[in-house]
């Protein structure tokens, strides 16, 4: 699963560096805080290999080699790791900004149609349009894991129409807003990371949604303002494997009686121990929806 922040479009025309890492999902935010000072974009996602993430960072000057591998093995070391291959290449000049447009063409999921703000085209009567432009945070569209939980509100709306809901872990916000749209409710969006929230709080003006989402910095559901405005009735949470399994007792004491939660982010090996740590809390699987390896499922808390 990608994670991406973009620094806008300074990279266009200019020699791009590749940096790429692959390391223990512990080390993650390690490596990102040694790379994050030189580069104009950072992303991570998650690999085949167990409990192994690739963070990947686009830097427009030349890389000190020796100087990131020295200070990644130093990190490694810390938590009595080997050291990491890091691997560096040159990417070939191009107009990164069109490039990026060309590769996110609209997208239909569901009753949902996910279009970048370089569109001009007319969103289809049909569908619900969300303008989200790709690379500025988590959540475009394009990954399997948003598009699981677009699939999941999509199949909810047409059941029942939760009152109070919150998006963790919200990325751009394309979730948050595709609830308030499609199911006519305000959402409450948090993420951990401050670009994120700022991108979303952007994202929610082009999309028409001032007072509808509302956005906030929190790490996991520590903000107060997730406890006074809850519970809730959905919890959407499309983050990794690991920190939805620390955070399950958090969703469920988050969760009303009988209320649902969309969970991604999580590979199919990972989905036993995903359910378990929830099941523990009280919640049973109500669905699944699956895109290639990464299911998306939807519990059902039962009453306190």
């Amino acid at each position: 699963m990608q994670f991406a922040r973009s620094v806008g479009s300074r990279a266009k025309e200019k020699p791009i560096w590749s940096v790429r890492v692959t390391v223990r999902s512990d080390l993650v935010p390690g490596v990102e805080q040694i790379l994050d000072d030189q580069v104009v974009s950072l992303s991570h996602f998650e690999t085949d290999q167990q409990d192994l993430v690739a963070v990947e960072a686009c830097m427009t000057e030349e890389p000190d080699e020796a100087a990131l591998s020295t200070q990644i093995a130093l990190l490694a070391a810390a938590a009595g790791l080997a050291s990491p291959i890091m691997e560096v290449d040159q990417l070939p000049q191009t107009d990164w900004l069109s490039a990026s447009y060309a590769a996110f063409p609209p997208l239909q999921i569901g009753r949902f149609c996910i279009y970048g703000s370089h569109e001009t085209g007319k969103v289809p009567a049909s569908q619900i349009g969300l303008c989200i432009d790709a690379a500025t945070a988590f959540g475009s569209g394009e990954h399997a894991t948003t598009k699981g939980c677009l699939l999941a509100i999509d199949r909810i709306a047409k059941a029942r129409r939760p009152r109070k809901i919150l998006d963790m872990g919200c990325g751009t916000g394309i979730l948050a807003f595709a609830a308030a749209r499609r199911m006519g409710r305000d959402v409450l969006a948090a993420d951990i990371d401050p670009e994120s929230v700022r991108v979303a709080r952007l994202n929610t003006r082009v999309n028409r949604l001032k007072g509808r989402v509302r956005t906030l910095l929190s790490a996991g559901y520590s903000n107060p303002a997730i406890a006074s405005s809850g519970p809730y009735d959905l919890i959407v949470a499309n983050i990794l494997a690991r920190p939805l399994c620390q955070m399950a007792a958090d969703l469920r004491r988050h969760l009303a009686p009988g209320g649902l939660a969309i969970l991604a982010g999580l590979l199919d090996r990972q989905e036993a121990q995903v359910m378990a740590a929830h099941r523990a809390q009280g919640l049973a699987l109500s669905a699944r929806i699956r895109v290639g390896v990464w299911p998306t499922l939807i519990l059902r808390a039962g009453a306190h």
